[in-house]
């Protein structure tokens, strides 16, 4: 998980968790998890999709991924369930970006938990660790639990406090020791 620090300068990131899906020499992907979207609603989503049942037998929440290709959805996922289309992130959890895993979930089954984000928190090649030395981020070990609840208003707080820091105390300026 990546944790914004409070002196996020890009408001499109403030105050922002992270759980970040892919790191590698190439850039960096991850989905944010703490902005949830009030519409549409998944039963809306499914409807322009032409995904049934509509009412769905079951429903996820939907949040705002991040700032790049709105028009696309992933859903963030625990990894009881893939399909074809997903990525599987580690032992814990994986991203699906088919309707596959909409229609198991419509349907009632699909995996445990997940959520449906629209859009994506993207960094080219070396950005993200560039970031991480200027003291833009921290990172935490990633928990489904804070993942996947409802309390979007204390997330970032939580996350923080599973580091054991206040953010009150956090210095803006980087350094080495």
């Amino acid at each position: 998980m990546l944790i914004a620090m409070p002196a996020m300068a890009d408001q499109r990131f403030a105050l922002s968790v992270i759980y970040l899906c892919a790191h590698t020499d190439d850039g960096a992907m991850g989905i944010v998890v703490n902005r949830p979207l009030a519409s549409p609603s998944f039963a809306d989503l499914l409807q322009q999709l032409h995904v049934d049942p509509v009412p769905p037998a079951r429903s996820i929440r939907l949040c705002q991924g991040g700032p790049v290709d709105h028009a696309r959805g992933f859903v963030l996922h625990t990894a009881d369930w893939t399909g074809d289309g997903s990525l599987r992130v580690d032992d814990q959890m994986a991203l699906t970006a088919s309707l596959d895993i909409l229609k198991a979930i419509a349907a009632g089954g699909g995996p445990k938990q997940g959520m449906l984000a629209l859009g994506y928190a993207g960094w080219g090649p070396g950005q993200l660790d560039q970031e991480i030395v200027q003291n833009t981020w921290l990172s935490a070990p990633a928990d489904p639990a804070l993942l996947f609840d409802d309390d979007h208003d204390t997330k970032w707080r939580r996350a923080l406090a599973r580091l054991r820091i206040d953010p009150l105390l956090l210095s803006t300026t980087a350094g080495r020791a």
